[in-house]
Formats: C-alpha cells, structure tokens, sequence
C-alpha cells in the first residue's frame, strides 16, 4: 500500500511557498482560503489538459444541442470538463485582462466542478486580488514547476496527501482544529485491515460491488484509502463511496477527489450530518469514521431530541449522550446504517476517545448506548491506539469494531480488547501533536492480533455480559434519637443519610452479592428493587493494569540525598560568582 514519501512534503511546500505573493493583501491566517481552492483549480486544469483541444472542438460542434454535457464527459475522457479557450497557461498571455479572462475560465467548468468552486467561497478573493494587483502574479506561479499537478507528476492519492497537509499548515496558522478535518494514513490502513479481516466475498469475488459510508468525511481520506487498499487486494471489485461533510472546504476538497478519481461525486453531501442525514433511511456494508470527539452538539439539539422521540424508528433510540459531546450520536447514525444480515450484514470501524468506554452511570444515555451495543452483539473489539499519533491531540483514542455478523462465528458473543498503545516508532520530526507513527510492521502485527483471536499479553477476550452490571440502591432504616426504627403504616422508612449504592456484575447473583458484601458490615439493609438499574462500562486500562511494587525507600532517600548534594553545589558555585 502506498505510503506518504517526502516528494509530497516537498510538493506541499512548494504550492505553500505560493502563498509568498500573498503577503500584505492577506494576513496568514487566510493564506488557505485562497491557496485550497486554487490548488484544486489547477488540479482540474492540468488532468483535463490532454483532452483540452478535443473539447473544445467538441463543444463548437454541440454547444446547442440538449445532450451536450454527455458527449463533452466523453470528449475529456472525464466526469467533468472546461469549455473556455483558457488554461492556466493561456491566461498569462494577456496580463491586462487577468480579472474577466479568469472568471471566463472559471464559468467554463462543468456544472458538477461549478458546484465545488461555490463551496469555496472564492468569488470574493478573485476581486480582491485583482484590485490589489496580485491575481495574475499568483496565477503565475501555478504554471511554474512548482504548480504542475498533472497526473504523471503527481498520483490521486499523493494528491490526496497534499491537500491534507496544506490544511494543517492553514489551520495551524488559523489557531484551528487541524486534526478535525483529516486521519493519519496509518491509522485508517488499520481501520482498513480489520473490516476487510476475512471477507472472502470482496477480496476474491469477482466483479462484486460495496459500498462504504463515512458520516464525517472531511477531505475522503478513508474512504481513498479503502478504496486503494480494496483494489490492491482485488481490482475486480468496485468499492462505491458516500459521505457527508459539514465544513465546505473540506466538503469541497473530497467531492473534488471523487470526481477526479472518477467516482460519482454525488454521493459526498454537505451538510451536518446530526441535524440534517442526507443518507436517512440508507444503508451500507462499510462504515468508517473518525467523528469529532468532545465536540458539544447544543446547535443540533432540537433536531437530535426530535428524532430521539422516533426511538429505533431513527437513529438515536438507544439513548442520547450528554450534550457536550456527540461522538456517540455519530456511533449510532452509524449503527443506523448497518445493513440487515439477510441482506449481507455490515462491518463498522470507529474512532473514539475514553469517554464513550466508561462515562455516564447506569440508566444514562451512554450507558444505555453501550447497553444496546452489547446486547445486541454488535462489538467485536476494540483496539487502543498509541497516544500521540493524531496532529490535533495526545490524547487516548480507540477503534471500535462492530459487527452484525457475529452469529454462527468464534466471536459470538464475546468483545476482543486488543491494547496496540505500545505499538509505534518515534517520528524523527513532529507535526503538530502527532510524535508517533504506525509502521507497517505494527499495523500488520495488530491485524494479526484481531484475526487470531487469541488472548495474550496485549490481547483480551470478554463475554458481552462481562461489562454489565446492576446498580442496586442499598437502604439503611431510619431511627429516632433513641435509636427506635421509624415505622410507616408497620414498614421501616429508609434513612436518606444512610442510603449507598453498589454495582453488582451481571454475572454474580445479586442476593449473594449483598450477603456476602453489605450484609456483614450493616445487617439492617436492604435492597430498594425498585430503584434497580442496569448499565454497561468497558474500564478498558483496568484490565491491561500492571502492578508495580514501589521503589524501596531507602532508594528514593539516596537519590534526594544525591540531588540535594548537587544543588548544594551548584549553589556554591553561583555565590562563588
């Protein structure tokens, strides 16, 4: 599988370096709002640069005709096509008349390209530049060797790379959130690896078709690189992508990359994907997706709560997390999109934080997630991921794999918890947060890992119950000042003060249970069933902790002794001066 090299970093500061000519007219913070959508106009320019002579007699000969949009696809050998006589190069033939021969270029993209540019919001820039007198300078320099994007310099995929890493330097620059919009390839090959695991039917069928959803998209990294991956495996097999993106650059970027690859670019929808499913009522063999984590979903609020009233009849039945953060809501659009088993059933990877593991108390909207996850056999493992490998944050995050096709299979009511965090090499150079790389090594090792499913040192396997238990609320009697038990029509009243509660695993009895762990300690208790409640956690670090006795003392006193005899010195020699 391809792997980012340093021709991309160095194509990425080249088209960066662009951004030069923009000193003064723009502060640096905006350099991307101009730099982003001119590098994926060039984009288009140079792919259609080979078949542009032929369009453009084309489009003498059927300009009037209704069916013209068909017959100039097919002139461009492209989804998408340009009619106007200019090209980048064309342009700087005529410096005076920059401003009108350029929007004269840009009216002759086809609709579907037309479509994209608006997301830009790029109309105003093209003003402004040329007021200021840089647009013809600026073009210039895409048509230098620094600009040249044609396919035989440089491949889809690398495109894809340095899109990516031109977003992270604007949103760094921006103070933004660079990570939101795009994954580490490593990490999205492992998400790849493990829901492709075994699928004979995509990787030795014949002419099969997938198709494979990722509700927040970004720039389509995942769904390029499961599509790379599927055909290194199999080119026999289409993989047809959907999904939908809220931020309109990003959204702008991946439709752009669908229609340059060739994929129908009407599958990526804007929008948010919370308050506003562009895919309602759709459903898909493959699900990928890293979701905004710690993220609050107030501004969807209205609609979620609305669609939460449906209960399985929309996505959010199983129970709604707390209002700062919607990662879960994500996780459950899509379980929503999961495909019946009789039609084939479908696999699921996910990128979360701790919180969904463990936040929320029993009869919560998390616990209740969980609950129905767990319940209903749906997860199959999940992987924790080393720290410091996303450009946005250090932080612990986790793949969740979820299947509705357990059933019959090995993992039928079991959970793999696989800990990869020790799993990385140190990156020579850090770029933003991320200090750690996935070799491929370690991504072939985990993949290994999941599909042996086997228990070992970092490879655990639960039952689904194994995470239950019952919250019972423990009553102690209220008394009087005399000690007397105080009665209610003969029954004995609980003394708020006194009452606990204890969470007894679903696989323990809960009589025993109390018996043996609260009867001993307070004989008057009892068990309120009324306040009964289960839930669900997965304390996944509590089960891969390593105990490690203290240092002796006497070692720690010699190694404060030591310190304290070099301070000492050092303090000498500073009065000495």
């Amino acid at each position: 599988m391809a792997t980012r090299n340093a021709k991309i970093d160095q194509k990425a500061d080249l088209i960066w370096a662009i951004a030069d000519k923009l000193t003064g007219v723009y502060k640096p913070h905006e350099y991307g709002d101009v730099i982003l959508p001119l590098t994926v106009i060039r984009r288009f320019d140079c792919i259609l640069s080979d078949t542009k002579d032929a369009v453009l007699q084309k489009y003498e000969e059927v300009k009037n005709l209704p069916m013209k949009d068909v017959l100039l696809r097919k002139a461009a050998e492209k989804d998408f096509y340009n009619t106007s006589k200019y090209t980048f190069e064309r342009l700087m033939d005529d410096p005076d008349h920059i401003e009108e021969n350029f929007r004269d270029y840009l009216n002759g993209f086809s609709a579907n390209v037309q479509d994209i540019l608006e997301k830009f919001k790029f109309d105003g820039h093209i003003t402004t530049m040329a007021n200021k007198g840089i647009l013809y300078i600026v073009l210039k320099e895409y048509t230098t060797d620094r600009g040249n994007l044609h396919p035989n310099e440089i491949s889809n995929l690398e495109m894809g790379y340095i899109f990516e890493e031109i977003i992270r330097r604007f949103s760094e620059s921006h103070n933004e959130d660079a990570g939101q919009h795009y994954t580490p390839r490593e990490v999205i090959q492992l998400m790849v690896n493990i829901i492709f695991y075994d699928d004979n039917d995509i990787l030795s069928g014949n002419n099969v078709a997938k198709t494979i959803y990722d509700p927040a998209c970004g720039t389509g990294g995942m769904l390029s690189v499961a599509e790379e991956y599927l055909h290194s495996l199999n080119a026999s097999t289409e993989l047809v992508s959907f999904g939908q993106e809220i931020n309109d650059q990003t959204f702008a970027i991946c439709k752009a990359d669908m229609l340059i690859k060739g994929n129908n670019a009407d599958y990526i929808k804007d929008g948010n994907t919370l308050s506003d499913d562009q895919f309602a009522g759709s459903t898909f063999d493959y699900i990928l997706s890293n979701p905004p984590f710690g993220r609050e979903w107030k501004n969807e609020k209205a609609k979620v709560e609305e669609e939460a009233k449906l209960g399985f009849g929309g996505r959010f039945g199983a129970g709604l997390p707390a209002a700062s953060d919607g990662q879960m809501l994500f996780l459950m659009t899509a379980i929503s999109k999961m495909k019946d088993i009789d039609k084939g059933g479908s696999r699921i990877a996910i990128i979360h934080n701790g919180s969904p593991l463990f936040t929320g108390d029993a009869g919560s909207g998390p616990s209740e997630i969980r609950r129905y996850i767990l319940e209903n056999d749906l997860l199959e493992a999940i992987v924790a991921l080393p720290n410091d490998i996303f450009y946005n944050t250090g932080i612990a995050t986790y793949i969740w794999v979820l299947s509705n096709k357990k059933a019959g299979t090995v993992r039928e009511g079991k959970v793999q918890l696989i800990n990869a965090n020790e799993m990385y090499v140190k990156r020579r150079k850090a770029l933003g947060n991320k200090r750690n790389d996935i070799s491929e090594e370690d991504i072939a090792e985990i993949t290994k890992i999941y599909g042996d499913f086997k228990e070992s040192e970092i490879s655990q396997i639960y039952d689904n119950e194994d995470f239950g238990y019952t919250k019972i609320t423990v009553e102690r009697p209220l008394r009087d000042e005399e000690g007397n038990l105080v009665l209610k029509k003969g029954k004995k009243q609980p003394d708020t003060s006194l009452r606990d509660t204890e969470n007894v695993p679903l696989k323990e009895d809960i009589k025993e249970y109390f018996e043996r762990e609260v009867l001993p300690f307070a004989p008057d208790a009892w068990i309120d069933e009324k306040k009964s409640k289960v839930g669900y956690e997965i304390p996944f670090t509590r089960y891969f902790y390593k105990y490690e006795a203290p240092r002796p003392s006497a070692e720690i006193m010699a190694e404060i002794m030591d310190l304290e005899t070099e301070l000492s010195g050092s303090l000498e020699e500073v009065f000495d001066l």
